[in-house]
This record gives C-alpha cells, sequence and structure tokens, in this order.
C-alpha cells in the first residue's frame, strides 16, 4: 500500500509539472498561434529605396548600430555595391531630444541636399498620411521641423518645391508653403474647415478615386494647383463609439451614399507666395453630374490638364485649363458603354507637346501617344492583350516600359516597346521567373529594384541592370522563411481552369490536403472576392495563405475561382461582364464553376462545399448562400455590402449605374433580398466602426433573416474598421472564429 501511495504521489506531481516542461512542437505543422500570435513566418523586406544619380546608386534604411531602434539612411554604389551611411541616426535626433526620428517615409530634394523625414504619423481613413515633417540639411547638419506653430501630425503631403526653394504642405485642410532659407509660412487659403476641404479630399474621393494628395506643384515653382471640395450638405453617417468612454458618441463621417449628392469640387491654381486663387472654368455641376478625378501640370506651367469623368463614369474629358484666365479647353474624349478607369498613366513629354493614355477603345487595354490638341492618337502597344500597368517611360531612349502577360492572366511580366509605336514588343522578364513579377526602376530606365515570387516561393529582391534583366546582386532572398515553408506537411497549390458557358474559361486556384486521396471526398472551402478591385487568383506569394494550407492539413480543400468582373487581363468584355447587375451575374459565374468542380473532381463532396469572402467577398458569399442554397452548407461572411444602395456614390455607381437609371439592377443584386433562401450554417461578422461598409449592412440582413425565423451566427467587433484589425489581441481571435465555425459546421477530412 505504501508503494501505491508514493507512484499515486509521483503520477500527481507528474501530472502537475508536466505543462511546464517544454514540449518539442511539429514543425510541420500549422497552428492558428503560429499563424497569428508570432511573427514566425515574417518574410524580409528591402527598403523603402530611393534611386539617384539617374540609376548610378540607391539610398536604403537600415537599422543603426549607434542608436537603438533607429534607422541610418545608407548609400549604395548601383553596379560595385560600395556602402557609406549618408545620413546617420545621430544626425536624426532633434535638439534637446535623445531619440532619433523614427522614419515612415522619406524623399530626397531634386538636387539632393535635403533630407524631408515623415514621422509620428496618424491614419486618415485608410492610410497615415497625417504626420511631422522635418528636413534636414545634408551641407549644414540642421535639421529642422516644418510647420511652426501647427499642431502635432497635423501636416499632409509635404514635398519640395522643383527648384528646392520652398516646401508646401496641407494642415486643417488649408494649404501652406514655407521657405527653406529663413523658414518664413505663407498660408495659401483661409477657409479650410470640416466641409470646405483645400488640397486634399473628402472620404469617398479617397476612397474610390484613389485621391489623397490634392495639390501640385508647378515645373517653375511659380504656383500650386490645388483642389478644393466642398462637403456641405453631404449626407452624415453617425457610427457609434460604445466602449471608449461610460456614455457613448457619435462619430460622423461625411459619406455620400448610392443616388445622394457629392461634394462640389473646384480645381484652383495660386501663387506660392501667396495671393488670390484662379478657379479653372470647368464645366457642369461636380456635385451632381461630375468628378474631377485627376489634376496636374503638362510639363509646362501656364497651363493644367484634368480629368473630368462625369457621375455614371463612362464619359472621361481631358481639359488644358489656362492659369490666368481660368479658360478650358477639352482635347480628348473617351466613352464606353459600360464604365472608364480613372487613367493614372497619361505622362506628357517632348515639352509639353504629346502625352501617353491608356484606353480600351479597341476591347484590350492599350497604350496610346496623343498630341496636344488630342488629334493624333497613336496605338503603341497593338495585339489582343491588356497592359497592366505602366512601370517607367525612358523618353530619351524612346522605350515604354510595362506590365502585361498575355498568356496567363494570373502572372505579370515586364516588357517594352518603342514609344513611337514602329518597333516589336520585347518580354524584358525572362521566362525562368514565372511568377508575378514588379519592378521599382530608376531614372534612366538603366538599372531597377525586381521583386518575384509565385503561389509557391516567397518573395525574392534582386537589383538588376535593364534591360538586360542582368542580376546585380540581391537584396532579399527569404531563405529562413523558405526553409520554414519547407518543413511543412503539404502539396504544392495547383492551378486549373474551369469552362463555363460559350468557352469562357476562369482561372482558379487549389490546396489540397498533405495526405490526399483522389478515391476519398473532401470537403471544400471556397474563397472568393468577385468583384472588380481585385483577383484573388494569381500567381504569387501569399495569394494562397498559409492560414489555407492549416486547414488543408486539417483535412480540406481550400479553392478560388475569380468571376467574370474581375481586373484580370482578359480584355474589357471580360472584366466589365457583371455591369448593372453585380450580384446576379458574380453569383451565375461563381455557382457554375462550382457545379463543374463537382462534376470533374469526384475527389470534392457535394453535401460538404463552404464559402467565404471578405469585403465584395462577403457579398458573394452572401449571394451564394442566398441563391444556391442547395450548392453551399456553409457561409462565412466578413464586413459584407448586403444592398448596394448603402454603398457610395462612385464605387456603386460606377459599376451599377445611377439609381434612378437601374433600381431594378440594384433591387435584383441586393444579397439581402434573397435572405429568405437561407438553408445552411451562416456567420456574418463585422465591425462596428467599419467607415467603408458600415455595420448599418449586417444589421439590415439581421432583420431580414429574423423577419423569415432564419438561424444563423454573428459575430461583432466593437470600433474595428473594414479591416478588422485594430485593438489586441484582434487577428488571432478573428481567425480563431472563423477556423473554429468551420471546424464544427464543416467536418473536415477525406472519406
Amino acid at each position: 500500500m505504501r508503494a501505491a501511495k508514493k507512484l499515486l504521489v509521483l503520477f500527481i506531481i507528474f501530472l502537475f509539472i508536466q505543462p511546464i516542461i517544454p514540449q518539442e512542437t511539429d514543425k510541420s505543422i500549422l497552428t492558428i498561434d503560429r499563424l497569428f500570435k508570432s511573427a514566425e513566418f515574417s518574410g524580409e523586406r528591402f527598403g523603402p529605396a530611393r534611386f539617384l544619380e539617374n540609376g548610378s546608386s540607391y539610398t536604403t534604411l537600415e537599422k543603426s548600430v549607434k542608436i537603438k531602434k533607429a534607422y541610418d539612411i545608407v548609400k549604395y554604389d548601383t553596379k560595385s555595391g560600395d556602402r557609406t551611411i549618408l545620413v546617420s541616426a545621430e544626425l536624426l535626433v532633434p535638439k534637446g531630444d535623445t531619440t532619433a526620428l523614427s522614419i515612415s517615409n522619406y524623399a530626397w530634394s531634386t538636387d539632393k541636399n535635403m533630407l524631408l523625414i515623415f514621422t509620428n504619423t496618424k491614419r486618415v481613413w485608410r492610410y497615415n498620411t497625417k504626420g511631422d515633417y522635418w528636413v534636414l540639411n545634408l551641407n549644414t547638419k540642421e535639421l529642422k521641423k516644418l510647420g511652426g506653430n501647427a499642431p502635432e501630425s497635423s501636416l499632409m503631403f509635404t514635398k519640395f518645391s522643383p527648384d528646392n526653394k520652398k516646401v508646401a504642405y496641407v494642415s486643417a485642410h488649408n494649404v501652406f508653403s514655407q521657405n527653406l532659407s529663413d523658414w518664413k509660412i505663407t498660408q495659401l487659403t483661409f477657409d479650410g474647415s470640416n466641409t470646405t476641404i483645400n488640397g486634399t479630399f473628402d472620404w469617398v474621393y479617397e476612397e474610390e478615386l484613389d485621391d489623397r494628395d490634392g495639390f501640385r506643384w508647378s515645373p517653375n515653382s511659380k504656383h500650386i494647383s490645388y483642389w478644393q471640395l466642398d462637403a456641405s450638405g453631404i449626407g452624415e453617417f453617425l457610427m457609434i463609439n460604445t466602449t471608449d468612454s461610460v456614455y457613448s458618441h457619435t462619430i460622423p463621417v461625411q459619406y455620400p451614399k448610392v443616388g445622394t449628392i457629392n461634394s462640389n469640387c473646384r480645381v484652383g491654381v495660386v501663387s506660392a507666395d501667396g495671393g488670390e486663387t484662379v478657379w479653372m472654368k470647368v464645366p457642369g455641376d461636380m456635385r451632381n453630374d461630375f468628378y474631377i478625378a485627376r489634376m496636374d501640370w503638362p510639363k509646362t506651367s501656364d497651363e493644367i490638364y484634368i480629368q473630368r469623368i462625369n457621375r455614371t463614369q463612362n464619359k472621361l474629358d481631358i481639359m488644358l485649363c489656362n492659369i490666368t484666365t481660368g479658360n478650358v479647353n477639352t482635347i480628348l474624349t473617351e466613352t464606353d458603354e459600360a464604365w472608364i478607369d480613372v487613367n493614372n498613366d497619361m505622362r506628357w513629354f517632348n515639352e509639353g507637346k504629346s502625352f501617353t493614355w491608356v484606353s480600351e477603345r479597341d476591347g484590350w487595354r492599350h497604350m496610346y501617344v496623343v498630341s496636344r490638341d488630342g488629334k493624333d492618337v497613336k496605338l503603341v502597344t497593338p495585339g489582343n492583350f491588356d497592359v497592366i500597368e505602366i512601370e517607367t517611360i525612358d523618353f530619351e531612349n524612346g522605350w515604354i516600359y510595362y506590365i502585361a502577360s498575355p498568356n496567363n492572366a494570373t502572372q505579370r511580366y515586364l516588357f517594352r516597346t518603342a514609344l513611337n509605336g514602329n518597333g516589336k514588343i520585347e518580354q524584358i522578364t525572362p521566362s525562368s521567373f514565372a511568377g508575378v513579377n514588379s519592378y521599382q526602376v530608376s531614372d534612366g530606365s538603366n538599372f531597377a529594384i525586381h521583386t518575384y515570387s509565385n503561389i509557391n516561393t516567397p518573395n525574392i529582391i534582386n537589383l538588376i541592370e535593364l534591360p538586360s534583366h542582368k542580376i546585380i546582386r540581391n537584396l532579399a532572398d527569404n531563405k529562413k522563411l523558405t526553409a520554414k515553408i519547407d518543413q511543412l506537411k503539404k502539396l504544392p497549390v495547383e492551378f486549373f481552369q474551369v469552362g463555363i458557358e460559350n468557352g469562357i474559361k476562369l482561372d482558379g486556384w487549389m490546396v489540397k490536403p498533405p495526405d490526399f486521396d483522389p478515391n476519398k471526398k473532401y470537403p471544400v472551402l471556397y474563397y472568393l472576392y468577385g468583384h472588380p478591385a481585385a483577383q484573388t487568383v494569381m500567381d504569387r506569394w501569399g495569394a494562397a495563405s498559409l492560414w489555407y494550407l492549416m486547414l488543408a492539413q486539417q483535412g480540406y480543400i481550400v479553392a478560388s475561382i475569380d468571376n467574370r468582373g474581375t481586373p484580370a487581363p482578359k480584355g474589357r468584355a471580360f472584366r466589365k461582364h457583371l455591369y448593372k447587375d453585380i450580384g446576379t451575374n458574380t453569383s451565375i459565374d461563381q455557382a457554375e464553376a462550382m457545379k463543374v468542380l463537382m462534376n470533374n473532381y469526384h475527389f470534392i463532396d457535394p453535401e460538404r462545399i463552404g464559402v467565404w469572402g471578405w469585403s465584395g467577398g462577403a457579398v458573394s458569399t452572401l449571394n451564394l448562400m442566398f441563391r444556391y442554397p442547395d450548392i453551399f452548407s456553409i457561409g462565412m461572411a466578413v464586413a459584407p455590402v448586403t444592398d448596394e444602395k448603402l454603398y457610395d456614390t462612385i464605387y456603386q455607381e460606377r459599376y451599377m449605374g445611377l439609381l434612378k437609371d437601374n433600381e431594378d439592377g440594384y433591387n435584383k443584386s441586393a444579397a439581402v433580398n434573397y435572405a429568405k433562401n437561407l438553408k445552411g450554417k451562416l456567420l456574418v461578422v463585422h465591425g462596428t466602426g467599419d467607415d467603408n461598409v458600415h455595420y448599418q449592412n449586417t444589421e439590415r440582413l439581421i432583420d431580414e433573416l429574423v423577419k423569415h425565423n432564419k438561424t444563423f451566427t454573428m459575430m461583432a467587433y466593437p470600433n474595428r474598421s473594414h479591416g478588422i484589425y485594430e485593438g489586441p489581441g484582434t487577428r488571432l481571435h478573428l481567425y480563431s472564429l472563423l477556423t473554429s465555425y468551420l471546424e464544427t459546421n464543416l467536418p473536415a477530412g477525406g472519406k
């Protein structure tokens, strides 16, 4: 008995001490904690880098060895790799302080004698665009904070003048200039307020036209052109904060919903030394009928150009505006039966006599060269393929470098062609870099920082020569991350195509369980977006996240497919298929694709099909759950737009048309109108502080589901925005929730 008692005591002691004995974890198996509680799978980064001296050198940030948690700005000779510390962290310690400025971003003056540091930043909607700006004079080593007595972290978009004598910035919705010799500040606008917005934008212009920095220096540094928005009368959406104090308070957001008025918008030009603004006489009602989407100087200092687009966004006019009289001359008009994407690749050259232009007028997105009067329009990238993005234009040598992928819509490569349109199209990216390639090209177009990855390979960053693409040196190889990935129990992610109606082929990828047996049937988690803002099926690292691999290790197949209407480089007709009825057309393509998968892949269990998505993908998720309830048995929708009428003017009217012209289309497209058909399990997640897709959408959906006595699950994250990441533990909790819901309602494993 005594011996038995002794054994019992030892066993109890073992039970108590066992949890504190370190256990060897299986490095081949992923867990939620490994993915979201640590930085174990973070990759190497490089930069931010800036090319100097026509590409012969570049600068980047590197940790200081002298000051903790600080960075030096280091200069490298591009060819030799010779390294010098150009700006030590010690030079970035303000007088009377012991801590160096943190560097959120930096810019060089054109003569490279001054450095502009952006620090102490604050978020404005999506990005940190407010902060403090400091100038370091490299000759005198003087470090000076800009803005005088402006409130902390209140300056926006500070830029050197082309002659390096001034800077200009926005603060409290007004535009200012400041001398770099005597630091004198000149206020250029005086009417800035919550509703009068100078030099920057309201919520909807920022979110949907990607307009944030709202002023431009003239080439001769004498004038500044800027946008002014009058947001008075815009509907305010009131978000409610119930957690930061005993009493709740509202957060008003100027947010024009479908069919309501927009901010009035105009563009003016003012002397950099102050004075009266000359307003451009752009015709039309900017509140109700038009937007001024782009504005800049055409390499000359007596005119500015603007892109004015109508409210339905199917007609875009390029206008030249005289800065002295404000008179306007339309030089080119672009039209489309659906919508026109605002042009970010309009670049003036030949002393302002010509400009580049991207258009889908022949059914493909191509580059054109247009004369200043708009009369001569020449196609320079002919062929049945899309120009995805212009990387750079080498005007001196007459080359356009651009991203395209004529043979595989999931990939991206660098090409070049002659600016005069007479040369051959040449692929610069070697075929050995099969996947997605991006480039930061130097002035002179002779060097570039090349980032490459594919869906199974983390980013590799090299410094290369152009046009040879010869690698000069590796800047980040991610060998440590690759080694960790190689340890994981996995199968490579597979790409496939699905044929639907009329010979249309949709691209997809699939992650299978590591012990996949084609004779068994597996549950599928179908991930999708489905809207014009993004593709999910890309041959790049991160497109199929490690969370999907974790689910595959548990016995799920994870798949994604890009339907018509996503921005794949497959021609205008493919991208604009969903016009005027996003919900219906997206759902048809996705449901048809899933039917094909179930018919062709016998290892898919038709009784265990789940679907999930975020934002536009959440809309698609709800539509599939409600419109095709016999196919999809569970759905997880994060931050969904449940009724297109609740979203903003610019985005929704671009793809759906005006409400007064297409009310039936809006009603047919809205997922909430089909909620009564729900049969399966549904989880809806939303942040109550979402300024983009308002929590109102989920509450409307809840009302409709309750009305029809439909059982569902929901999770509200207090005060979180559209990305649902604010606050400690949020991302870990969110993905734990999604994983748990999936495991509970869609049993894993092959049968």
